[in-house]
């Protein structure tokens, strides 16, 4: 994933934008101030060279950041992400270096639950998140009652550091699209930059970092900067096959020896 070159959709969103308003390419060209002739070659990819005014007026134009345009495919977005960037609600820019989220949705518009496998992590933290691509590859099924405006995804979590919860578990999660948002110790899943993905009790800070906690008291506290933090999904729910281990309590224990102490008073 590290060697594989970016993909740019700025012609591809150039055109299908233009499209989606029915302007003509006489009236985009005339409003930022271009021929109509460049405008057309631009679209069919005969111009690969574009000067950085030129793109900015097509940012300004259609009220999108330059950052969406150049970096994620809209025309596979859902109808109502489309929506939300058309309203200047543009999602992809929001919270440190959360910038592009890849998604894929069935026939009726409907986003999928895409889930990450165990030995599909590294190449999702390498660059896979925001590949169109490896998105679309990955296992996919519907979990009944979620939310339609929000965005969710499964990852596997193993490990010690989550107890009391199973050490192996399926948690899917809820899109952050604005960090500042947090609130303090929200469980989250947190896709660290070429890293890994780890669940924790986490909190914004005001020092531009992000403290996490796991919920296994006999693991520290520690900070990760928020620019090596690469997406934020708040818990919303586990799947597993294993009990969760219970351990008893001094309560337990004490009502355990009282229950003893009567039947050998009965008994005597």
């Amino acid at each position: 994933m590290e060697n594989k070159e970016p993909k740019i959709f700025f012609t591809n969103n150039l055109k299908f934008l233009r499209e989606r308003k029915k302007v003509s390419q006489a009236v985009l060209s005339e409003a930022i101030n271009v021929t109509r002739v460049k405008l057309a070659l631009i679209e069919i990819g005969k111009t690969k060279a574009m000067e950085p005014h030129f793109m900015l007026s097509i940012s300004n134009y259609f009220k999108i950041s330059l950052d969406t345009l150049m970096t994620v495919d809209i025309s596979k977005l859902g109808e109502l992400k489309i929506r939300d960037l058309e309203a200047g609600n543009d999602i992809y820019i929001k919270g440190g270096n959360l910038r592009v989220l890849a998604i894929s949705v069935d026939k009726s518009d409907q986003e999928h639950v895409d889930y990450v496998p165990i030995k599909g992590r590294a190449g999702y933290v390498s660059g896979g998140y925001a590949d169109p691509d490896y998105i679309s590859e990955l296992p996919k099924y519907h979990i009944p009652n979620l939310s339609k405006h929000r965005t969710y995804r499964t990852f596997p979590v193993v490990g010690d550091s989550m107890l009391p919860f199973p050490q192996n578990m399926d948690i899917t999660g809820k899109f952050i699209e604005d960090w500042s948002q947090i609130k303090p110790e929200s469980l989250a899943l947190v896709v660290l930059k070429g890293q890994d993905i780890i669940f924790k009790a986490i909190t914004l800070l005001q020092d531009g970092m992000l403290q996490c906690r796991s919920l296994n008291p006999i693991y520290e506290l520690y900070t990760v900067p928020l620019e090596e933090i690469l997406e934020i999904w708040e818990f919303h729910s586990y799947h597993t096959t294993e009990l969760p281990e219970t351990t008893a309590t001094i309560a337990t224990v004490l009502q355990s020896l009282d229950d003893i102490k009567k039947m050998i008073i009965q008994k005597s």
